[in-house]
């Protein structure tokens, strides 16, 4: 018994270590960030580096907020984020509500074929899409940044919209009905309240990705002032000089906020694919 039991310890042991090795590995990189960011320049060239600053300066954040444009970004990451979230949200409810409560010839295969067309990469559809924008007359706006993160983003949303409205009872919907309540009301007091947490992990998935992309940020936005922030900090870096501790600062401000943000929702997070994972 004794000895079991400390094969057990071990076991345990090994396994926090590791765990704790991985949390750090993962960590290290964002508190390097960190530290560079409240460096002078002469620090963060210096040999052998330092992990904490010296002599620790906020002049790399006052830089990012004078002399770059990077306010502008961030207002417009958070516009086009939020508008891809909203629009997403909209159309994958209303899809996954009509896969889950309408029988009609070929629900299945549509379904299957939504969800293939996510395993294409943003890379094989950009240009496509960018002419297709060309065409319409939307180039170079925020309207079409949304359009192509809301194409994007749909197929896998709508697929997991989908498990989580398949998870409610059709019998709380009937009796709505039953009660007076038309197919919209019934929509939105019952079946979008008990699908809530699968709304709230989908919101989040959909937000990340439009907050860090890149790509159709790139082809579709030429104009400075519309760029989001992923496109607006890569530009400062310079071939002949790079400002390491404004970008350093940069970088921070791009992920506390998005950090806080997730930290603040993840149990909605963590219910919601749980849930989600029931049925599908």
């Amino acid at each position: 018994m004794k000895s079991f039991r400390s094969r057990f310890l071990s076991t345990r042991t090994l396994l926090y270590g590791g765990a704790a090795l991985l949390a750090l590995q993962a960590a290290f990189p964002f508190f390097w960030m960190v530290s560079n960011s409240f460096k002078p320049p002469a620090e963060i060239f210096a040999q052998p580096p330092a992990f904490i600053p010296e002599d620790p300066t906020w002049d790399n954040f006052r830089r990012l907020f004078t002399t770059t444009h990077f306010l502008v970004y961030f207002k417009n990451s958070l516009v086009v984020s939020g508008l891809a979230v909203l629009l997403t949200m909209v159309v994958s409810a209303a899809g996954a509500y009509s896969l889950t409560r309408y029988r009609y010839a070929g629900r299945e295969k549509i379904a299957g074929l939504i969800l293939c067309t996510y395993m294409f990469a943003p890379i094989m559809v950009v240009i496509p899409f960018f002419i297709l924008v060309k065409k319409l007359g939307i180039e170079n706006t925020h309207f079409a940044l949304v359009l192509a993160f809301t194409s994007f983003c749909l197929p896998f949303t709508l697929w997991l919209m989908r498990a989580f409205f398949a998870t409610i009872p059709l019998e709380l919907e009937e009796a709505a009905l039953v009660d007076g309540a038309g197919r919209v009301r019934a929509l939105i007091y019952v079946v979008l309240p008990l699908a809530l947490p699968g709304i709230i992990a989908t919101s989040i998935f959909t937000f990340i990705l439009a907050w860090n992309d890149y790509i159709f940020t790139r082809i579709l936005i030429t104009s400075d002032e519309l760029k989001t922030l992923p496109v607006g900090v890569q530009d400062l870096f310079h071939s002949a000089l790079i400002d390491w501790g404004l970008i350093m600062a940069a970088g921070m401000m791009i992920t506390i906020p998005a950090l806080l943000f997730f930290l603040s929702v993840q149990r909605y997070l963590i219910r919601g694919w749980g849930a989600g994972g029931v049925k599908g």
